[in-house]
């Protein structure tokens, strides 16, 4: 991440010789980019059971959840620019949490390995952004998008289901971008959430954080 943001503070500083004029906006409409974001909500959500440290008899088990991993969000978006404030398009975003269940005694020992229980969250929304400030090298905008998530995975929820379609939410509260003739990138800060039947929680607050390149056409 600090990477992430030293790279974009030398983009800022080299831009001025290489920024989007009005004229090249109007001419280029379409934008396209990928990005990443953070799954700091599924660190909280999802997280390694620790087994007991308390002498147990030998005959004791239990399964313990282990060896989290994390895929991180990973994005791509389209946007074309109606004008110099108001854009519209569709965002696909990915994600999973993946872990292995672990069956160990009273004395901590593992007894059996189940690897790679898994789940996922595949959003796709229509997004529509709004540019409030849109200098020749930086812009700052805001967007929302409102769709769906397909979550699955090898769990059932309480109904018995591994898979489920549930609303989604995109919210760019805001956002800068540094331009490079038709290039630039972006950081945002903002929320993806996803319930169903107020109760299934499947995401709320993830991707706080993302980074983003594009090219504009």
């Amino acid at each position: 991440m600090k990477r992430l943001v030293y790279l974009f503070m030398i983009c800022c500083l080299t831009l001025p010789l290489f920024a989007e004029d009005k004229e090249h906006r109007e001419m280029n409409p379409h934008m396209l980019r990928v990005g990443w974001g953070d799954q700091h909500f599924e660190y909280i959500a999802w997280h390694a059971t620790d087994h007991s440290k308390m002498p147990l008899p030998a005959e004791y088990v239990k399964d313990y959840d282990e060896h989290f991993r994390y895929t991180q969000h990973w994005w791509a978006e389209y946007q074309y620019r109606q004008n110099s404030w108001f854009s519209y398009g569709g965002l696909i975003d990915g994600s999973g949490v993946l872990w292995d269940v672990v069956k160990r005694n009273g004395a901590g020992d593992e007894l059996a390995r189940e690897a790679n229980h898994s789940l996922y969250n595949l959003v796709i929304t229509p997004t529509i952004y709004f540019t409030y400030f849109h200098h020749q090298y930086v812009s700052l905008h805001s967007g929302l998008g409102i769709g769906m998530n397909i979550n699955g995975g090898t769990e059932k929820d309480v109904k018995g289901r591994t898979t489920v379609v549930a609303p989604a939410l995109n919210l760019t509260l805001i956002g800068v971008s540094a331009w490079y003739k038709s290039w630039f990138a972006s950081l945002e800060f903002g929320t993806m959430a996803s319930l169903s039947d107020g109760q299934h929680i499947y995401m709320l607050g993830s991707r706080l954080f993302s980074a983003s390149i594009g090219v504009t056409f």
